[in-house]
């Protein structure tokens, strides 16, 4: 069965509701064979585990699913193999595959969501979804035992990607890093998931959504920039 996942670059738009702008397309990707989702909080590091839970409850209970957080489970493993859908959430993504390494909970998700059961990330969430963390934008705050995360994607995401450039600010652009990243790793594929924009992978179908473009950068090759109409089988 092909995957399927909703792998979203950020929690919150400027001025919206935690969460807000994503609703819709959650409850379109879960639908009503879901009823509850595995929360897997362990990107938060400026809030708790049981707080960044309750932050999650708020949006998925109004949706229809309840919310069981990975944390206070007993067996990590077992709760990943009886999850209906897993759901990781945005933060440092640094802390996020540290806890997800020591845990040994990367060939599990990565088999369980080969099954077809659904994947929703954001953010950090997103990036571990990717081969590496190493397009994530986190200061490195833990060391890893590995840089390695989930591959349930064969591209890297920098999730917030932004064209902006700071005035008298002379530290490398977004574009610059990604190219950077390029160069020390020549086959990787990168796409910038703007704010307010995910990426659906349903049953071999890949879709873009959200109003901005996203951009796709390859070695010493032009950057390519997509909108919500172009066809993107080619990142399957």
């Amino acid at each position: 069965m092909a995957k399927r996942l909703l792998l979203i670059s950020n929690s919150t738009n400027y001025g919206e509701e935690y969460l807000d702008y994503t609703k819709n397309e959650i409850s379109s990707f879960l639908g009503r064979e879901v009823s509850e989702v595995l929360f897997i909080p362990y990107a938060g590091v400026s809030i708790s585990w049981d707080d960044y839970t309750t932050k999650v409850e708020n949006v998925f209970l109004k949706l229809g699913y309840e919310v069981k957080p990975i944390h206070r489970a007993e067996n990590p493993i077992e709760a990943i193999d009886n999850a209906q859908a897993i759901v990781v959430g945005g933060g440092n993504t640094f802390n996020l595959v540290d806890v997800m390494h020591k845990l040994g909970l990367m060939d599990v998700i990565r088999k369980k969501v080969g099954t077809g059961t659904p994947y929703i990330g954001w953010s950090a969430g997103s990036n571990v979804a990717c081969p590496s963390l190493k397009t994530t934008n986190d200061m490195p705050i833990v060391q890893p035992a590995s840089f390695e995360t989930l591959g349930l994607v064969d591209f890297q995401i920098n999730p917030h990607y932004t064209d902006s450039n700071i005035p008298n600010h002379n530290g490398e652009t977004r574009e610059q890093r990604i190219r950077e990243f390029l160069i020390a790793n020549p086959e990787a594929l990168v796409i910038g998931l703007k704010e307010g924009t995910m990426l659906r992978i349903d049953k071999g179908d890949i879709r873009y959504i959200g109003s901005k473009t996203i951009k796709l950068f390859r070695k010493d090759e032009p950057t390519l920039e997509f909108d919500k109409n172009a066809a993107l089988d080619f990142l399957k």
